[in-house]
């Protein structure tokens, strides 16, 4: 699963094992990342509570969906198998497009996406991939779809801080757990 060994979750100061049992109820299981980043537990405290904010901030102009959406696009350019997977999950629950994920990670011109959604992706992939050539009329362009310059705050930092998850997944060598594969994909048993 790992380049490092994962800590024993007993050993874990209390509140990261407290929210790492909260996440392991929610879902069912515990996500690779949450132990695979747990082995410094300063690191991941900084780490979830800048995801936090990110991914769970109301007052945002963007929708769960749609900062997932960003999360799997550029985490396809970047190569990383466990965000494409992981938040392609959670892209389809929120969505509720089973589709969807697979295509904004494989083409996102090509996606079932809104024109809106399409220029949200359009500039995120331009913060992934060439940061440097961002000008005015990058702002311009998804003023034109309603979004604020707080919400193009969002989708830089989102594609940015993922930036930064990729790597650490790409070289630690973590690995989807195969519950998220089928998430999202199929009806809820009940």
């Amino acid at each position: 699963m790992t380049r490092y060994p994962l800590p024993e979750l007993a050993g874990l100061p209390e509140d990261i094992r407290t929210k790492i049992l909260e996440v392991q109820e929610k879902s069912g299981f515990v996500p690779n990342v949450f132990l695979a980043f747990a082995r410094r537990p300063a690191e991941w405290r900084a780490f979830f509570a800048y995801h936090d904010a990110l991914m769970l901030r109301e007052e945002s102009g963007l929708s769960k969906g749609e900062r997932e959406m960003i999360v799997t696009t550029t985490s396809a350019a970047n190569h990383c198998l466990y965000c494409v997977v992981a938040h392609g999950a959670i892209l389809r629950i929120y969505e509720k497009k089973p589709l969807v994920a697979d295509q904004v990670a494989t083409n996102y011109r090509k996606a079932d996406i809104t024109p809106r959604q399409r220029a949200m992706l359009d500039f995120a992939m331009k913060v992934c991939l060439h940061s440097d050539t961002i000008e005015d009329a990058d702002f311009a362009a998804l003023h034109v779809h309603g979004f604020s310059d707080e919400d193009i705050w969002d989708i830089g930092a989102i594609t940015a801080f993922f930036g930064l998850s990729n790597r650490m997944a790409n070289l630690s060598g973590m690995l989807p757990n195969p519950e998220f594969y089928l998430l999202g994909r199929l009806p809820k048993q009940k």
